[in-house]
């Protein structure tokens, strides 16, 4: 597999797979069976709260799909990899948006990968049962 280099602006760089930099249907479909929980389709405008250059902000997007442990998203802010933020999420099946801590696992562009952190155990239930309705409606 052929690596490409991806030029940071300071002047560093760092060797990134020719899959992961495509990304194309074929390095999703390989992603996707990496996962540890199948994710499903689901349209919500979500809210992300972070702590940026001594400040906090906030910034607005939308999820595009959800698994019990991550959620994708098209944002209108920007993150970094690694950075650690807190997500309020509207899901189906419950009357107040679930606040999650999650952390950036990918960026390409306006849309990011958060995996999930120290989930409670209702929120993992809730996670669960919302995953299972949109399983059923696929």
């Amino acid at each position: 597999m052929g690596t490409i280099t991806d030029k940071k602006s300071a002047g560093q760089s760092t060797k990134v797979s020719r899959d992961a930099a495509s990304w194309g249907k074929d390095a999703a479909k390989n992603y996707a069976v990496m996962r540890r929980f199948p994710r499903f389709a689901l349209d919500v405008r979500l809210q992300v709260k972070m702590f940026q250059n001594g400040e906090h902000g906030a910034c607005w997007g939308r999820s595009t799909e959800i698994g019990q442990d991550g959620i994708g998203a098209t944002l209108t802010g920007s993150l970094e990899n690694g950075e650690i933020v807190t997500l309020e999420i509207p899901l189906p099946l419950t009357p107040y948006p679930i606040k999650v801590r999650a952390i950036v696992r990918y960026r390409q562009g306006l849309r990011y990968g958060f995996e999930f952190l120290t989930l409670k155990e209702a929120q993992r239930e809730t996670l669960r049962r919302v995953c299972e309705y949109l399983a059923s409606r696929a």
